[in-house]
């Protein structure tokens, strides 16, 4: 105490080690401030029976700077977000269920706490902690809370197949895509109704089978491209749709319709003699030549019409094909020509279901994938229909009357492939 005036008194106090007064005797003080600490100690515990701090304003900047850390090492997953939601819910609850209270400093400078249910009036003008403010979780936002592994979407990629064939003059790289856009805007016109057996009064669907089994069995004989197979089907099912035949003379429409069809895609086309011969002499040299006329007259000389044969190269390409595939691929398909029922789809989606069918029956699981489905403008779900017909035309491959494309399949030139089990999964 320092009297210079007498009028005013100046009060001196010297700074020291703990928040607190020296009045005269350092240790006098020293006690003071343990015994606050020991009871701030004390009275932490009990507001959470002594294993954790009580999260309230004291605690805040210790979760503050707890938070921080975590949250630069947190992985980013929900389902360490759910547990956070869930320990703040857990704490929130706690903390209603003791009565909150205020950090104030008394007239020493120590830290006391006030309650704030007795001192409604004088904490009113007081902020109110940030963490008190936050609203409990719902219930039924509790039980909605799961633990979701965050997994990474890796999206596929469309393989460019045309790569390979740059190079190449007679892959025609440059072209290609708009050939398959005109193949795919001209496949409608060669299409034919699904129903024109109603207006032959002669013959009938089961006639139609027996006669394409049978010309299988000699494009095979004859070791003829499989172009040539394909385009003479189309010119059957087109001329009768337009024409209508007599039974006797069904045979000979399917001779002159592979005679046309080789001699628009074969080098070495069989003369009118070899055809003859093969249908045991049935018919004379001028009934062919006639129907050859009638024919191609009824037709309009269109025979640049897209078949199958055109799409199957396209899409085995994008599937990337091997031999095996390649074989399941056209076996298949030609157990569809047979079939009267299979003229309802346009060629391009006989491929597709084919060597989808084809994938499926030796992979033992679905694997039409995005650059397939990119090539093909199919997706798995359009090919379901067609494909599941395809299985049960393989299952009954082997039985019946009809086994021309089953026994040709059957051997070693195409690698047995007619053994296959089919894809029943399907």
């Amino acid at each position: 105490m320092d009297v210079s005036n007498g009028n005013s008194l100046n009060l001196t106090i010297k700074p020291t080690d703990f928040q607190g007064l020296e009045m005269g005797n350092r240790k006098f003080g020293q006690q003071i401030n343990r015994q606050n600490r020991r009871a701030l100690s004390v009275l932490n515990q009990n507001f959470v029976g002594g294993q954790q701090a009580y999260p309230c304003v004291v605690n805040k900047r210790g979760l503050q700077e707890n938070r921080g850390v975590c949250e630069e090492h947190r992985p980013v997953t929900r389902k360490f977000a759910a547990q956070l939601s869930g320990t703040q819910q857990y704490c929130h609850q706690e903390l209603k269920k003791q009565k909150p209270s205020v950090q104030r400093t008394n007239e020493f400078g120590d830290c006391i706490f006030v309650d704030v249910e007795e001192n409604k009036a004088s904490s009113a003008d007081q902020p109110v902690p940030m963490f008190l403010e936050q609203t409990e979780a719902r219930p039924d936002e509790m039980n909605k809370m799961e633990e979701v592994e965050m997994e990474d979407i890796i999206e596929e990629p469309i393989l460019n197949i045309d790569d390979c064939d740059a190079k190449n003059p007679l892959a025609v790289v440059d072209y290609v895509e708009d050939l398959h856009a005109y193949y795919r805007k001209m496949e409608n016109c060669s299409c034919v109704s699904p129903n024109y057996m109603m207006q032959q009064a002669d013959i009938n669907e089961k006639m139609r089978a027996i006669l394409i089994d049978w010309l299988i069995e000699v494009h095979d004989k004859f070791d003829l491209m499989k172009e040539t197979l394909f385009l003479t089907v189309n010119l059957i099912d087109r001329f009768l749709s337009q024409q209508t035949v007599m039974r006797k003379k069904l045979q000979l429409v399917g001779l002159v319709a592979m005679l046309l069809a080789c001699k628009y895609e074969e080098v070495s086309v069989p003369v009118v003699g070899d055809l003859i011969l093969i249908s045991d002499k049935a018919y004379a040299r001028k009934e062919v030549l006639e129907m050859e006329n009638l024919m191609l007259n009824k037709l309009q000389f269109n025979m640049s019409f897209p078949t199958p044969y055109v799409f199957m190269q396209r899409f085995l390409k994008a599937a990337q094909s091997d031999k095996k595939l390649e074989l399941l691929s056209f076996f298949l398909i030609e157990l569809s020509l047979v079939e009267y029922e299979m003229l309802k789809f346009p060629p391009s989606l006989l491929a597709a279901s084919a060597i989808y069918t084809a994938q499926c029956t030796i992979y033992g699981f679905k694997e039409w994938n995005k650059t397939c489905e990119w090539h093909s403008s199919y997706s798995e779900e359009q090919l379901l229909e067609c494909s599941r017909l395809m299985v049960g035309f393989h299952q009954r491959a082997g039985t019946g009357k009809l086994t021309g494309v089953y026994r040709k399949y059957n051997t070693s030139k195409f690698g047995f492939t007619s053994k296959c089990e089919a894809a029943q999964f399907l």
